[in-house]
């Protein structure tokens, strides 16, 4: 079986929960630490063996894609001043030509229709998706966990984890099937139900292998939840039509997308670094 090479990032949303920050920087740009949420999504994807990006992007959000250029004058004045260090950070920022492209989202009108977005260069491939708000912190980057697993089953994959019942309204909810390890068959998706009509407390987050033909679904445009066009309404139509899993990834994942989950990825983060770590671990002991 063929591996996964394309990713798509659907990033159009306008972080409107982050303001003012966002008024002028998109929320991917925020940082953890010293690197945005957007470096640490694509540097999964590389793990994951992904060499293809999409960033389905919106008006105003260019500086995601300046972010993948080289700055020459920035280079130029670092290699004068002969901080080595320094530019080898740049150079993680930076992928090979060709490797990253963008497509506009003229309309917030759901992930279902970012993704639909793709469609001319995703072609007809199977696909990743990665959600940048949803971080996860782990030895091997949840991607690769799935593509290693989808090398076995293929079909559609998700990533999945539980959650508190009263939480299912905020989430894809899987109603589950036969479990296998990690894996668990998928019988059936719903979104956003509310905790008396939750399947199950099994969640799916921000990553998925798809097969190419949710993009025939998603150009029919049916609206869902919230009157948007709803990827979770468009991958239950391929349930019992093609295989379809969730992965219990390992790691932990910290959800961005909110204050306080991005506070506490940054304290996450910072902890586990040797530089900083130290000085973060003795102030929170003042606490």
């Amino acid at each position: 079986m063929s591996g996964i090479d394309i990713a798509v990032f659907p990033v159009g949303g306008m972080g409107t929960r982050f303001l003012p920050a966002t008024k002028a920087m998109p929320k991917e740009m925020l940082p953890v630490v010293d690197r945005p949420l957007l470096q640490y999504a694509v540097d999964e994807a590389i793990e994951a063996g992904i060499s293809q990006f999409v960033l389905v992007t919106a008006r105003g959000k260019g500086s995601m894609v300046d972010y993948f250029d080289q700055a020459g004058e920035l280079v130029a004045i670092l290699k004068a001043k002969g901080k080595a260090a320094e530019l080898a950070v740049l150079e993680s920022t930076q992928l090979p030509p060709g490797a990253i492209c963008t497509v506009r989202q003229q309309e917030p009108a759901g992930l279902g229709h970012a993704i639909w977005c793709a469609r001319h260069i995703v072609g007809r491939r199977p696909f990743a998706i990665i959600l940048p708000d949803d971080l996860v912190q782990a030895k091997v980057g949840c991607l690769k966990q799935m593509v290693d697993a989808w090398g076995r089953v293929g079909g559609n994959m998700i990533a999945a984890e539980r959650v508190p019942e009263h939480r299912t309204k905020s989430y894809g909810i899987i109603t589950p099937g036969r479990q296998d390890g990690a894996l668990t068959e998928v019988l059936g998706l719903v979104e956003k139900p509310k905790p008396e009509d939750a399947p199950s407390n099994l969640a799916v987050i921000g990553r998925y292998i798809l097969q190419p033909e949710v993009m025939d679904i998603l150009s029919e445009e049916k609206r869902g939840a919230g009157g948007e066009i709803q990827l979770t309404d468009a991958m239950a139509q391929l349930i019992g039509v093609q295989p379809f899993h969730a992965v219990a990834f390992e790691g932990v994942r910290h959800d961005c997308g909110d204050k306080a989950g991005h506070v506490i990825a940054n304290i996450a983060y910072a902890l586990a670094r040797e530089d900083v770590g130290p000085a973060v671990r003795a102030y929170l002991k003042t606490l």
